[in-house]
């Protein structure tokens, strides 16, 4: 199963993201976005952080979890490429997350996302994985 999708859509980007658990999903939604943000391929790790979010339900965690890495993206100037969720549950997330600072690779940037959206956002279980599609303000 690929990790993600690349959707059209009419003035913002929009991605579907598969995994064959929640914590597979919420990386693979993390990794989608990241790719729209910079060229990922071959970069290698120059630091990490932990993350950690909180919500009243999966969706609402999903957009705090990648408002977190664009925060911190924009903040602190870091193209993350690698995460890995260490505890997840319907409202809470901890994760470690792996990158390289922008100055290193400034190359790479790609679009600029402002915000992970709630347009149409819905986490679906499906027989044997989960989906989500997720629009992002460009």
């Amino acid at each position: 199963m690929k990790p993600f999708e690349i959707l059209n859509h009419t003035a913002d980007i929009r991605i579907r993201a598969y995994g064959k658990d929640l914590k597979e999903l919420f990386r693979n939604t993390a990794f989608g976005m990241c790719t729209i943000l910079a060229d990922l391929e071959g970069i290698t790790t120059s630091t990490e952080l932990e993350i950690k979010a909180s919500a009243p339900d999966a969706e609402e965690l999903l957009i705090e979890w990648l408002d977190e890495l664009l925060y911190n993206f924009y903040t602190k100037h870091i193209i993350f490429s690698e995460f890995n969720i260490t505890e997840l549950t319907d409202t809470e997330l901890t994760a470690r997350v792996k990158g390289r600072f922008v100055g290193e690779n400034k190359n790479r940037l790609k679009t600029e996302i402002k915000a992970a959206t709630r347009h149409d956002l819905h986490i679906e279980k499906k027989e044997d994985h989960y989906e989500v599609q997720i629009v992002f303000d460009v």
